[in-house]
């Protein structure tokens, strides 16, 4: 199994119109992606690769429901997609758009998590489940089928670390990516909980960078649920305090966030932590 989606997912293109929206959606159809529909208001009535455009969210829904929805909208309008797709009730929507104000992205988790829905994002490169299906951004032909699942906070360092697990022959279940923001919809704990308990899954690995407490709070999970093997790898080990580095929510504070804190709580439980991306595939293989 995969995680999330696969090659049953029917998923709708907020923004499908756009430079970014166009291409992806295109080539999300290459890999095989079920796209269905596509919304922009005003553009109601056209299509993009064959892909029937609607002007609401709504319309949508009403025309064939979809089981995930994308969006490639603008920052200042993307809280407002959001909402409109928590509203109608679809169960997974991944917001690739990144800059969006913190304020926005607390009023859409206060709908998100009344509604169950479950949001990828915001500030993310999507997900794939290698030869089943893609939403997002990822350059699939990275990606190869396989028993590791893979969940990160930054879109470049998954790509590096995919291409390094594809070319030692390792495949991978679903490749997710969380977001970089200081406020997202999917924690490291929700995506390893899911691969902990996926059959096709038999090994983990974890891409976090400093800031925050997500890397932590998974280290914490995995040392009291997870039999499974699981490698991590932690970016910024020598990024100075107090200086956001990349990502929004890349900024240690003190001693919070650190590297030496995240990497230190990985080891405490277990998890084998790479120095360099590229290592990771040698720490995963050893464990399976």
């Amino acid at each position: 199994m995969s995680i999330l989606i696969n090659e049953n997912t029917k998923v709708m293109v907020q923004g499908i119109t756009g430079n970014q929206g166009s291409f992806h959606t295109n080539l999300m159809q290459q890999y095989g992606t079920n796209v269905i529909s596509g919304v922009v208001p005003g553009k109601g009535g056209e299509s993009v690769f064959g892909v029937p455009v609607f002007d609401t969210v709504i319309q949508a829904v009403e025309f064939d429901r979809p089981d995930c929805a994308v969006v490639f909208v603008p920052a200042a309008v993307a809280a407002d997609a959001i909402l409109e797709e928590v509203a109608c009730g679809i169960p997974l929507i991944i917001c690739i758009t990144e800059g969006i104000p913190v304020l926005d992205v607390t009023r859409v988790m206060q709908a998100v998590n009344a509604s169950g829905v479950r949001l990828i994002g915001p500030n993310c490169p999507g997900l794939i489940s290698p030869g089943r299906s893609k939403v997002g951004i990822m350059p699939s032909h990275i990606h190869m089928p396989g028993p590791v699942g893979v969940v990160s906070r930054s879109g470049t360092l998954t790509y590096e670390v995919v291409q390094a697990l594809t070319d030692a022959g390792i495949g991978q279940t679903t490749c997710v990516g969380i977001g970089g923001d200081p406020i997202i919809g999917t924690s490291f704990v929700e995506a390893v909980k899911m691969f902990q308990e996926d059959d096709e899954t038999r090994g983990i690995v974890v891409i976090g960078e400093i800031g925050g407490e997500g890397e932590e709070q998974c280290a914490e999970y995995i040392g009291k649920y997870v039999d499974k093997p699981v490698v991590g790898f932690i970016s910024g080990r020598s990024a100075p305090a107090e200086k956001r580095m990349g990502h929004a929510g890349a900024i240690v504070s003190g001693s919070t966030g650190s590297a030496d804190a995240k990497i230190s709580a990985f080891e405490e439980v277990g998890v084998s932590v790479a120095r360099i991306p590229t290592d990771i595939a040698a720490l995963i293989s050893d464990l399976l």
